[in-house]
């Protein structure tokens, strides 16, 4: 029997689970498969990889050594097809790439993003991923898992901080206040911040300094702010209906009915969008028109706010990064 790299895969995976069953469980087989592919592997080597018993698998001394190279071998074919991808794409610059990995923090512009790129390249094949956490998609582009993501950062703060990728400013947009169409202040047109002292608070997670800077422009509006829930959008939304908090969230957020969003008085928290990519990625050829895309998208979204749209006639240094 020739060896295969899963033949490998399996090796480590019941040496780290210490038992067959719970590494049948983790890679999806059934326990008798796993024991028959183990017992075909350990044939082609001439002996036992594991000792088994009622207390699990432990590694023999020719596991140790077919296990050594296993964990060198697979990290090194890994790297090997990434290598070979983006050495396939080197050259290809301007070129449009089969398919595109977007991912987005939280945001409203990634649909948009993905209907800019749909409408204007039928066939190219997108994917999408989301999460709260800048860092860990800073981390997916730095390892090739996706190709482009969208990110927030408060203010004038860095990029999320892995080394050697590229990033773009999109927007830069004032933090608004959503507040329950009956609270006392939701029938003014400017908020002040002070004027909410005493309210509990809340906002989508993330990985930045938003809360220190949100708690520092209460300390410059006289107070100390009550506690900062940081839940999803949906979660935000009941605790605004409810009455427990007024919620920060960006001037895009969609109108729901029985809501309202206001700017704060003086803006004094803003929030960047930002597109990320690595320079020697795998559809690197198409940044530029992928940061086009991602520009009109935001746009398209700013449209669908008419609070927001006539906001920035009068805050020009606010909205899209001018180019």
């Amino acid at each position: 029997m020739e060896l295969e790299l899963r033949h490998f895969r399996i090796i480590c995976a019941i040496a780290d689970a210490g038992s067959i069953t719970k590494a049948a469980a983790a890679l999806g087989l059934a326990q008798p498969a796993l024991t028959a592919q183990l017992h075909r592997v350990e044939r082609a080597l001439g002996g036992a990889l594991f000792e088994r018993d009622r207390r699990g698998a432990r590694v023999t001394p020719l596991g140790e050594l077919v296990l050594a190279r296993a964990r060198l071998l697979l990290p090194a074919v890994s790297d090997l097809r990434e290598e070979a991808a983006r050495f396939a794409s080197a050259g290809a610059t301007g070129d449009t790439p089969t398919r595109l990995r977007l991912a987005s923090a939280n945001g409203p512009v990634l649909g948009a993003l993905v209907h800019q790129v749909s409408a204007t390249y039928p066939d190219l094949l997108v994917t999408t991923h989301a999460s709260w956490s800048s860092e860990q998609l800073a981390g997916m582009v730095a390892d090739g898992r996706i190709d482009y993501t969208l990110v927030g950062v408060c203010g004038d703060a860095p990029p999320p901080s892995r080394p050697g990728l590229l990033w773009r400013t999109l927007a830069t947009d004032p933090v608004f206040v959503m507040l329950a169409e009956d609270h006392p202040l939701a029938d003014r047109s400017v908020v002040d911040l002070a004027d909410l002292a005493g309210t509990h608070w809340g906002a989508t997670p993330g990985d930045g300094c938003f809360a220190e800077c949100f708690a520092a422009a209460c300390a410059r509006a006289g107070f100390t702010p009550k506690t900062l829930y940081e839940t999803d959008t949906a979660s935000c939304v009941d605790l605004v209906e409810s009455g427990d908090a007024v919620v920060l969230c960006q001037p895009t957020f969609r109108q729901t009915p029985g809501i309202v969003t206001r700017p704060i008085a003086g803006n004094p928290l803003r929030w960047r969008s930002l597109i990320g990519w690595h320079p020697e990625g795998t559809a690197v050829g198409f940044a530029d028109q992928v940061v086009k895309l991602a520009g009109a998208a935001y746009l398209d979204v700013v449209a669908r706010s008419p609070q927001y749209t006539e906001f920035l006639r009068s805050h020009p240094t606010f909205g899209v990064e001018r180019v």
